[in-house]
């Protein structure tokens, strides 16, 4: 794991090695030096592991803050990184923290999942994989949703590795941890500004860029900003194919999210119009969430149809589960490019949509 394994290896990250280097272990989580959990097939788990005090640990989360450019202190108690390896890093010191400081590592997964492992645990069914794979051949825009923690980084890499081939994909994130097996990907990182405040760089910023550098699909890591208009642009005018994840509980509160990131950006346009450009870029929503028993299921894929007469998103189910997750299914509703399905001679019909009786 590059610098962090040697950073443990000095002695700073010792007492949590073993679950660096552990492959079944997807986070740790450390809530001031006596406390640790660790995360497995989505099941949190307490460990007996402690760091010897809070000036240890501290000076473990310095020292990896040094060795990635960034910095952490009194002053600006927070830390947001991307580790050589991939994993993430967030952090954040006492005052802010009543328990110590308090240190979350989601480690970068080095293997490759496809759809047929998504069905095979129970993530997915296979109709509705079959169904995401279409739109993705179609070129629909698609927002993934769902909470933290939910595998939306998952999907959405998933979905990007059925793009067609031949196509230019720019892919913007906040912090890199997104592996696209596609071949032709430009891959850019916001940055954060420097110690006299200079130099930053913001999603907005790399949106407004791509569209200028001939994509002919944008994937946004997550919408969290105003960077949500430029997506929204970017689908209204001609790049089909767009994808994006937000964090949001159901298919009609996503486009609620994504509506409010878009008027904090542009506070000139009505809610009205912000709506209406929101129904006509996105397509699909994909819901997913995470369950008591630990795996991530896709809830709902639902489609976007206009807004409903009182200005409502009009938001269409075409597959749903049950309330705990299982038997997602269809829910008897077509999609309203069935036609397009019929016409590109993909063997995906109307019955496929169609409710067993």
């Amino acid at each position: 794991m590059s610098s962090v394994i040697e950073a443990a290896i000095q002695g700073f990250l010792g007492p949590i090695i073993d679950y660096l280097q552990d492959a079944s272990v997807s986070e740790i989580l450390i809530n001031g030096p006596s406390e640790i959990f660790i995360e497995k097939k989505g099941k949190l788990e307490k460990t007996d592991t402690q760091f010897l005090d809070e000036d240890a640990l501290q000076a473990a989360v310095k020292n990896i803050a040094q060795s990635v450019g960034r910095r952490i202190n009194q002053n600006e108690p927070t830390l947001d990184a991307r580790l050589p390896d991939g994993s993430r890093i967030h952090a954040v010191f006492p005052p802010c923290s009543r328990v110590g400081t308090v240190v979350s590592i989601r480690k970068f997964m080095q293997q490759k999942i496809s759809f047929p492992d998504y069905i095979k645990w129970g993530s997915i069914s296979l109709e509705a994989a079959q169904f995401l794979d279409v739109c993705m051949f179609l070129g629909k825009n698609i927002l993934v949703s769902g909470g933290t923690g939910s595998g939306k980084t998952t999907l959405l890499s998933l979905l990007s590795s059925r793009i067609p081939k031949g196509q230019r994909v720019i892919l913007i994130e906040d912090a890199s941890e997104l592996t696209l097996d596609y071949d032709h990907v430009v891959k850019f990182e916001t940055r954060l500004p420097d110690q006299e405040g200079k130099g930053e760089v913001k999603m907005r910023d790399l949106l407004k860029s791509s569209l200028r550098l001939r994509p002919d699909r944008i994937i946004v890591g997550e919408v969290r900003g105003s960077e949500a208009i430029e997506l929204i642009n970017a689908m209204n005018t001609g790049h089909n194919g767009c994808l994006g994840t937000i964090h949001a509980n159901s298919p009609a509160d996503s486009l609620v999210r994504l509506e409010t990131l878009a008027m904090s950006a542009e506070g000139k346009i009505s809610e009205v119009a912000i709506r209406q450009q929101i129904a006509s870029a996105i397509q699909i929503v994909v819901q997913i969430s995470r369950f008591h028993d630990g795996l991530r299921r896709v809830t709902h894929i639902s489609e976007v149809c206009g807004l409903n007469l009182d200005k409502t998103y009009n938001v269409i189910d075409i597959f749903k589960s049950l309330v705990n997750g299982d038997n997602l299914s269809v829910c008897g509703n077509a999609p309203s490019f069935i036609t397009e399905i019929e016409a590109s001679k993909i063997p995906f019909g109307r019955d496929k949509f169609s409710k067993a009786s």
